[in-house]
């Protein structure tokens, strides 16, 4: 059933004023390094170190990062990557990752996230992945189960020093 409360008029009209689109080597000027630190330790990215980056990843088909930009500020509030991991299993299958998802603090609960995951997860099944999978926290998971993910198995990580 359709909803039709101020609440979510507001939703649409706040989707309606931000534009969706693949990262672009001058969003390091709108705020993406800034957004990314909301998510975790950003480091300190100097311009130069954003631009051989994004050339690294730029070319490759197997990266994808989207953003959503504001386009009455043309600052970016919203950001998501997708990583394809090329296997040997299920017939030299491909796996989707999503990583790196993060709304602005002013910009959420506007279901920004949604928009980003469902880009992503299509993006994936249209490079043929037979899964897309991410990692999150348990804070996050019903999030991710709204956007039709389920739980399965667990995490582990092993950090370096660098």
């Amino acid at each position: 059933a359709a909803v039709n409360s101020s609440d979510d008029q507001c939703r649409v009209t706040m989707a309606d004023a931000l534009v969706m689109r693949d990262l672009q080597v001058d969003d390091y000027h709108k705020g993406y390094m800034a957004l990314l630190g909301q998510l975790t330790v950003a480091g300190d990215v100097s311009e130069d170190m954003f631009k051989s980056r994004y050339a690294e990843i730029s070319g490759n088909p197997d990266y994808k990062i989207v953003v959503l930009e504001e386009t009455e500020t043309g600052k970016v509030v919203g950001t998501a990557s997708l990583i394809v991991e090329r296997k040997f299993l299920r017939g030299c299958g491909k796996c989707g990752h999503i990583e790196d998802v993060v709304v602005d603090s002013s910009k959420r609960g506007l279901k920004l996230g949604l928009r980003l995951i469902s880009a992503l997860a299509d993006a994936a099944q249209a490079l043929g992945c037979y899964k897309v999978i991410l990692d999150c926290s348990e804070a996050n998971a019903p999030f991710y189960a709204k956007c039709g993910f389920v739980r399965k198995e667990i995490q582990m990580v092993k950090y370096f020093n660098s």
